[in-house]
């Protein structure tokens, strides 16, 4: 007769963890639909244009997250690693007393010789743990970005199909705390500030994370203590890849030369940087939203408004005026550039940024198009 697991503290610990991001279910009209969830994340917070919509940390309470409608389906994205085998046994748990179902979707790579073999294996064991459906989807690797980045962007599109296909509300997905540090380190070592530096939310989308604040060592202990023989993958340990030098290298040397618990100090980091990001974000967007001028031609901003802005105030709205507008994301160099229109004025020319122009015309910074226009291409490019 099979015995259920013990109830050690890392067992415990990543119960704990899930429960907080599944809600008890709420009546179906009552519920937040998938469609007011958002897009996919990116597991780069650096990435530009990835986590629009986001939340902090997952809440102690269930009750501050979106409430699933009874019967609800969650999937977990489960490589067979111990951090998504445990994510997958603890909601497995969970989710009934949720009232809501459990599934899983394994994604084959196909970048390792008997991947179709793991991916099998982890499928048997999500069955084993009592989830369904369980979806394996093979997926086809580009280069776009390099290696890391390509079949990031191939896991994320199968995720996203399979929640499609089954009408999932939410996809769990096994990043820990340790995954978070690296983010932060790797955000810190491209220098784009603290967009990057608040590494990857608990939400964001269709997408939770409920093991932020759970170790790798946990998950490690949790698969132990439930009798579950994770895979270990391979490229976990080639250093070609920047995550795991950081993994194997940075981060214990910094562990030795400044002391125990700096994984945990980058985590906290990380919700400090979301919770300072996310307020200026959204007093950013308050602003546009106060100050813009449409105009059949473009977008324009009072001058003299922004002139009273802090910088970090001040740039965000140039950014989102020319994201929300016109779709481009831009530089810090040529945000500083639109900036000097404000700051310092004496009277420039127009500024040609890629398919954009700027232009300061009676106390107006006027934002138009110029996708289109001979010769656009050239002045951009200068």
């Amino acid at each position: 007769m099979e015995t259920r697991p013990r109830l050690t503290p890392a067992v415990a610990d990543v119960r704990r963890a899930v429960r907080a991001v599944l809600p008890p279910a709420a009546p179906a009209d009552d519920a937040t639909p998938p469609s007011a969830l958002g897009a996919p994340p990116s597991e780069n917070a650096g990435d530009p244009g990835r986590n629009a919509a986001v939340v902090g940390r997952a809440p102690a309470s269930g009750r501050e997250s979106p409430a699933f409608s009874v019967g609800a389906l969650v999937l977990v994205a489960l490589s067979g690693g111990a951090d998504s085998l445990a994510l997958a046994a603890a909601t497995a748990f969970e989710a009934g007393r949720a009232g809501i179902r459990a599934g899983a979707v394994i994604v084959d790579h196909g970048l390792q010789p008997g991947s179709a073999d793991v991916a099998a294996r982890a499928a048997r064991q999500a069955r084993d743990l009592g989830l369904e459906p369980v979806i394996v989807t093979t997926v086809d690797v580009g280069t776009a970005g390099g290696p890391e980045a390509a079949a990031r962007d191939a896991r994320y599109a199968a995720l996203a199909e399979a929640a499609r296909e089954t009408g999932a509300t939410s996809v769990l997905l096994g990043h820990t705390l340790d995954d978070q540090a690296e983010s932060v380190l790797l955000g810190l070592a491209r220098g784009s500030g603290l967009g990057s530096l608040k590494g990857m939310a608990v939400v964001s989308g269709i997408y939770r994370r409920p093991l932020l604040a759970i170790t790798r060592a946990t998950t490690g202990r949790f698969c132990a203590d439930s009798g579950l023989q994770p895979w270990n993958d391979p490229q976990n340990d080639d250093e070609r890849f920047s995550r795991v030098r950081v993994r194997k290298i940075v981060i214990p040397m910094l562990e030795r030369e400044l002391g125990p618990g700096f994984a945990e100090a980058l985590a906290r980091t990380a919700d400090l940087a979301r919770e300072d990001t996310d307020a200026l974000d959204q007093f950013a967007a308050d602003q546009l939203e106060e100050l813009a001028e449409h105009a059949e031609a473009g977008i324009s901003l009072p001058a003299r408004a922004l002139e009273h802005d802090p910088p970090a105030l001040r740039q965000r709205i140039i950014r989102g005026t020319v994201l929300a507008e016109f779709g481009v994301s831009l530089s810090r160099a040529q945000t500083l550039q639109v900036a000097q229109l404000v700051t310092d004025w004496h009277g420039q020319a127009a500024i040609d940024l890629p398919g954009v122009s700027v232009e300061r015309v009676g106390g107006l910074l006027h934002f138009r198009s110029t996708r289109g226009e001979p010769g656009a291409g050239e002045r951009a490019g200068r």
